[in-house]
């Protein structure tokens, strides 16, 4: 991908494949930037919205299901862990009808509510695994000290789950950044909110022959990006154990 990205049309035609990008060109990268960068600047700010509400609607209820005695909290869990069973055409065509008659097809919200809701089931399992983990002796202090349940989730758990919701967080932004179903399917006419995914698969050219190769893969290149730097970034958190860091701190 990134040797093709730098070779030029000449190059790419030839019936022996060329390994190295020698003689290559930048141009591909200038066309992806200046056809694509909208694409990409919506994709960040779809991701990193999904990201935030599904945080922001995963954490709380983790904690309760993992600490506080919920009424039907197994049967709560057994319908999250059904839900990742329905194929994603069931709820884009479910949810184009809910957004439909909510006027909010072709938008942000759109998108960023669709990814949400396949990122949260998810991120609720994960999260409560990391919660339960929790010492029950922390959350007596807080207690005993007078915080409420608010203020235990707040100051104690959310702390204490920090490595957590940075996995859950990248994995949800993973879910948005390579999302195409919802994108084809609830982001029909707007230019404006089209996500880099989609806005990739109209570039290829939808079979005509007049693709650009080296512009297609230089706006996979940059795609490809983001995700790599967190994964990078955060890999020494994702893997860390949270309960040896809850009793240390």
């Amino acid at each position: 991908m990134v040797n093709t990205s730098f070779q030029t049309h000449q190059q790419l035609a030839r019936r022996s494949p060329q390994w190295l990008p020698l003689g290559g060109t930048l141009g591909g990268y200038r066309d992806a930037l200046s056809q694509q960068g909208g694409h990409l600047a919506a994709s960040l700010i779809i991701a990193a919205g999904a990201t935030l509400l599904t945080l922001a609607l995963a954490a709380p209820a983790a904690y309760a299901l993992a600490q506080l005695r919920c009424p039907g909290g197994r049967t709560l869990l057994g319908v999250l862990l059904v839900v990742q069973l329905v194929p994603g055409i069931v709820m884009a065509s479910a949810l184009f009808r809910i957004f439909d008659s909510a006027d909010i097809l072709n938008s942000a919200q759109a998108l960023i509510l669709a990814d949400a809701t396949l990122a949260v089931p998810f991120a609720v399992l994960i999260l409560r695994a990391f919660m339960i983990t929790i010492p029950r002796s922390l959350l007596e202090a807080a207690a005993l000290d007078g915080a409420g349940a608010v203020r235990t989730f707040w100051q104690i758990a959310l702390p204490l789950s920090r490595n957590a919701l940075i996995t859950t967080g990248l994995l949800a932004f993973l879910f948005a950044w390579g999302d195409f179903l919802f994108a084809a399917t609830l982001n029909l006419n707007s230019r404006t909110w089209k996500p880099i995914t989609l806005g990739l698969y109209d570039y290829i050219g939808a079979g005509t022959g007049a693709t650009s190769w080296n512009s297609v893969m230089a706006t996979a290149v940059i795609a490809s990006l983001p995700a790599a730097v967190l994964l990078v970034a955060l890999q020494g958190r994702i893997a860390s154990d949270l309960a040896t860091g809850a009793v240390r701190e």
